[in-house]
């Protein structure tokens, strides 16, 4: 008998379920834990950080593997997947779900009351995940990042006590919380507030490579004026050419603007028209929209993949950041790279009671690269090529949803936060989990 046997959902490398189990939205280098616990609620979380712990393990948890750190080796990977479970209390606006939850449940759910939670643009991205990384949806700049919006967590810390931790029972455990990642225990369900958003006007806007530097500089100097209902990126993709797209877009390096207005329509077409002032649109979905039609605005892949991704938060976006930014990853550019800048600012620059940080960047600029073994590096060289040249932009912060592989190192996590924060965020990691349990993640080591 093998010392996992404790474990009752415990599933070996040697098992048949293993490879699928540890699998992931991010293919690429994926986790390779001693032993997986596919947890079906709160206490085989439990059991298994109690497991762990006694032994000395590390302890990882993947709901839907999109943000997967570098290096993933060794430890009990906690699967959250069968923890489904989502409430919706109308009459106080909340929302309350299980680990393994994306964000597409609680967003249907929510819609039957005319409600909507903070989610992001892809419905199959983890909810519970998500906010605890910050998360940076489609109301942000109205209501603010998720994780401003979180009411109550259930958590298994290092002790392996299960715990309810609100803004009353301990506020600074729910400080550290929100925006920490997986850093103080395994998170088992979340409760958050919704808001009275059951429709947007919103939708993309996709034009063609030639138009791609006009978009941009017209953007960038479109945001600089904008209400707070506006939330608003642009990404620039290149389609490969396969029948699985839209006929506009196969083949076409496109520059595709995402627009959700939450305020009223006629206020939003008014708002639209300098962007499609700028030419012909390749495909033009900007509408009313029910809430839960707000996945289909960025329209993001739901086939996992292998990738590489890094980010910077940015004071500003000039012409000459936009030349810049083009001449290194634009259409031209010698390998294919997924551009994406979203505006920040409005509710996202609020103060709030939680450790997310770089909340006066103006931008945050993402960059995704699909890879495999004979391209990573080459992939690798170009996205920090392009963020070293961007400096000159940059903040010096990053975004903690947006690291993943080797861009979720000791650095850029640390950018994530500010820097009085990140001390306070240490000196309670070495309270709440002085021997690093929870390391295989964005991790924050003890003080």
């Amino acid at each position: 008998m093998n010392e996992f046997s404790a474990l009752s959902t415990a599933i070996l490398p040697t098992d048949d379920r293993f490879a699928a189990e540890v699998s992931g939205f991010q293919t690429f280098r994926g986790r390779r834990p001693d032993v997986v616990v596919a947890a079906t609620g709160a206490e085989d979380a439990r059991a298994a950080v109690e497991f762990a712990a006694s032994r000395g393990l590390a302890v990882a948890v993947q709901s839907q593997g999109h943000g997967v750190p570098a290096e993933v080796a060794g430890g009990v990977l906690i699967t959250t997947g069968r923890m489904s479970g989502v409430r919706i209390d109308a009459e106080r606006r909340t929302a309350w779900f299980e680990a393994g939850v994306p964000w597409g449940p609680v967003v249907e759910a929510a819609a039957e009351f005319g409600l909507a939670p903070l989610s992001g643009s892809a419905p199959h991205v983890g909810a519970v995940s998500y906010a605890l990384g910050g998360g940076l949806g489609h109301l942000a700049r109205r209501y603010g990042y998720a994780a401003d919006h979180v009411r109550a967590v259930e958590i298994v810390t290092a002790d392996g006590q299960l715990r309810r931790v609100t803004a009353e029972s301990d506020p600074e455990l729910l400080w550290a919380l929100c925006g920490a990642g997986g850093n103080f225990g395994v998170v088992t369900g979340m409760e958050v507030d919704l808001f009275p958003v059951p429709r947007l006007f919103g939708g993309a806007l996709y034009f063609d490579a030639h138009q791609v530097e006009d978009v941009l500089t017209t953007w960038q100097r479109w945001t600089r004026e904008l209400p707070e209902e506006m939330t608003s990126s642009v990404a620039l993709v290149p389609f490969p050419d396969v029948p699985a797209l839209p006929e506009p877009l196969r083949g076409r390096h496109v520059a595709h603007v995402r627009i959700a207005h939450a305020g009223d329509p006629e206020e939003g077409e008014r708002l639209v028209e300098p962007l499609r002032a700028v030419g012909p649109r390749l495909i033009d979905s900007v509408r009313v929209m029910p809430y839960r039609e707000a996945g289909t605005i960025c329209n993001d892949p739901t086939q996992p993949m292998p990738y590489v991704t890094t980010n910077a938060m940015l004071r500003d976006f000039d012409d000459a950041a936009i030349k810049t930014l083009l001449d290194l990853v634009g259409p031209g550019a010698p390998q294919r790279c997924v551009v994406e800048v979203r505006h920040l600012g409005g509710a996202l620059s609020w103060p709030a009671a939680n450790c997310v940080g770089n909340r006066d960047a103006a931008y945050v600029l993402g960059l995704n690269s699909k890879v495999d073994e004979n391209t990573v590096d080459a992939a690798t060289t170009l996205q920090n090529h392009a963020m070293g040249e961007m400096r000159r932009w940059s903040t010096g912060g990053r975004c903690l949803n947006f690291l993943a592989g080797g861009s979720a190192n000791p650095e850029d996590v640390r950018a994530a936060y500010d820097a009085p924060d990140y001390a306070r965020l240490r000196a309670l990691k070495s309270a709440y989990d002085p021997t690093n349990t929870f390391r295989l993640n964005h991790n924050i080591p003890p003080a």
